[in-house]
């Protein structure tokens, strides 16, 4: 054949071909490398352009309902041309992620969507009451929230884990519009309960007996009367226990919108896909455990709430108790992370390193969010090493702060180390019964095990196959098993059949999924408390002593919305981990 001519290709390798590559590129490598460059420079261009939204959204702070209501009306005509676009043209085959967005995470992220059209009906109402005194700005925003909200969720059950192949450039920047916009409304949110949680805080540490910083008490009313006072007043109290769900749904919606602009172009292998199934099976211990955990957070929450601010000796024996929980909680989670670090490092399974982006954006996040808690921790501590003089109960924050440290660092390891375990072809039980089987020669026991199993053990046994020399008859091999075995029992280490019993198949797994549903449960329950008002980096007054008043305000202001969507989104990996184990 002459130099320079191709190989006539079959009419499937051609199309296979023609699917994988553009007519531009003749040549996959150097076409590959062509197209990653326009790919990045619209990735960049259009982060920019996210980060100028969300630059504008928060200096224009006294104009934010109108930047926000212009943001969600952009948005929707977006999202409606794209679900009308893709609806056109169905009957072509998409690429999917099957890693973005799961079943569990697009119904959590319903049940908070509901709650936050709850929330904007209740704004709709506290406008209608003040509504001599507002503008018609604050009927507005709550109106197009909700229908923002619901055609979000309707976007985001349908496309979540749209590989976007065309129209590229134009998806980018409105997918990247849309993160931003749920990020802005997230610190909207954030900035409202904030003003309501000062409130609060500026009350109680009037009774622990802190009157010499400057306090000024202030409700954020509108001013005029409200009509009924009674139904105004019911809505102002509701709406601040309802912020904290509001809160999460932004944040659920920010990240299932960014690994759908990270999928925009990528090339996804569709032959990688693992089902994950949910089983309640050999989880007892685990779960018995977490309920009565969040049985007993959901009590020490309703006494702290009925006790702080009441009188001095109250607020700090709630305070006591809150850290008391708190650390035995704490070291009982941290334990059970250490175990499972240890178990899983024991373990031979290779690691999966294959590159995406949910799993990438879910470990920056448990990392990047944990920073937020630190923050306040650090600050703890240093006050209670540098007051002049401390109460006795904040000396009970300093194990406290510790271990919100130390446990965190703990459970993203053990998350970490979950989600990069390359599930394996076999299960545990088939390996470890192939060796015993290969060792002993006893091929009924082999047999009567593939029976049992069907579909299973026809990956040790397949149908039609004879049983291997080494199980029917005394061969090299089992001679081999006998002097390898008989050297690992002169020398003291564990072979296959000699681990302890926790550590072999489904018993092993089911240690993990103990210890996986119980931190699930439990990070449930620390979101509990200060997600409801439970704040004792508020409370103490010690922080604000040292440090000042205003600079610690605006330490916990800034660090607790990252707190308390750690405790939920390690949650949510957890949740993902038990399914995966």
């Amino acid at each position: 054949m002459p130099e320079g001519q191709r190989a006539p290709a079959s009419p499937q390798a051609a199309r296979s071909a023609g699917d994988r590559e553009s007519p531009e590129s003749p040549a996959p490598r150097r076409g590959a490398v062509c197209a990653s460059v326009p790919q990045k420079l619209a990735e960049a261009l259009s982060s920019q352009y996210g980060l100028n939204v969300l630059v504008a959204g928060l200096l224009l702070c006294c104009h934010l309902l109108c930047f926000l209501t212009a943001l969600m009306l952009l948005q929707l005509l977006w999202m409606l041309w794209y679900v009308r676009h893709s609806s056109s043209h169905r009957r072509l085959i998409r690429l999917k992620d099957t890693e973005a967005g799961a079943r569990w995470l697009r119904g959590s992220i319903t049940l908070f969507a509901a709650i936050t059209i709850i929330l904007g009906c209740l704004k709709i109402g506290y406008f209608v009451g003040f509504s001599e005194c507002l503008s018609a700005t604050e009927g507005v925003f709550p109106v197009t929230h909700a229908v923002h909200t619901l055609l979000q969720v309707y976007f985001l059950w349908g496309h979540a884990k749209d590989v976007i192949q065309s129209f590229k450039t134009l998806e980018r920047f409105g997918v990247i519009h849309s993160v931003f916009t749920n990020l802005l409304l997230w610190a909207n949110s954030v900035l409202n309960e904030s003003k309501h949680q000062l409130n609060e805080h500026k009350e109680r540490l009037i009774t622990l007996g802190f009157g010499n910083i400057s306090i000024v008490l202030d409700d954020h009313t509108p001013p005029c009367n409200c009509t009924p006072p009674a139904f105004c007043s019911a809505i102002s109290q509701g709406v601040y226990y309802l912020y904290p769900f509001n809160i999460e749904y932004q944040i659920l919606a920010s990240t299932m919108l960014y690994v759908l602009w990270k999928n925009v172009g990528r090339k996804v292998d569709s032959h990688r896909h693992r089902k994950i199934q949910f089983r309640f099976h050999g989880v007892t211990v685990g779960l018995v455990l977490g309920v009565a955990v969040l049985a007993a957070t959901i009590g020490v929450v309703v006494a702290y709430l009925i006790q702080i601010g009441r009188s001095k000796t109250k607020s700090e024996s709630a305070l006591i108790m809150l850290y008391l929980y708190a650390t035995t909680l704490l070291m009982l989670m941290g334990a059970a992370g250490l175990v499972g670090i240890w178990i899983y490092r024991i373990d031979e399974k290779s690691l999966d390193e294959s590159k995406n982006p949910a799993r990438k954006l879910d470990v920056d996040l448990l990392v990047g969010t944990a920073f937020g808690s630190s923050l306040i921790s650090w600050g703890s501590i240093l006050a209670i090493f540098c007051a002049e003089s401390c109460p006795p109960y904040t000396w009970y924050n300093l194990p406290y702060s510790v271990l919100v440290i130390v446990e965190k660092y703990i459970q993203n390891l053990f998350i970490i180390e979950s989600t990069h375990r390359e599930p394996e072809k076999l299960s545990e039980d088939i390996r470890t019964l192939r060796v015993v089987t290969v060792c002993t020669g006893n091929a009924t026991s082999l047999t009567s095990f593939s029976l049992k199993h069907g579909a299973v053990a026809g990956d040790v046994t397949p149908q039609g196959s004879k049983m291997p020399p080494a199980v029917n008859g005394n061969t090299c091999l089992r001679e081999g098993c006998g002097k390898e075995e008989e050297e690992r029992s002169r020398e003291g280490a564990p072979g296959p059949a000699c681990h302890p019993h926790f550590l072999q198949g489904n018993a092993k797994r089911r240690v993990l999924r103990n210890i996986t549903a119980f931190l699930f449960l439990c990070n449930i329950s620390l979101w509990i408390p200060p997600a409801f008002g439970c704040r004792p980096e508020y409370d103490n007054g010690l922080e604000e002593t040292v440090f000042g008043f205003e600079p610690w305000i605006i330490v916990v202001n800034l660090a607790m919305p990252f707190s308390i969507f750690y405790r939920m989104h390690a949650a949510a990996s957890l949740f993902e981990v038990y399914c995966r184990i």
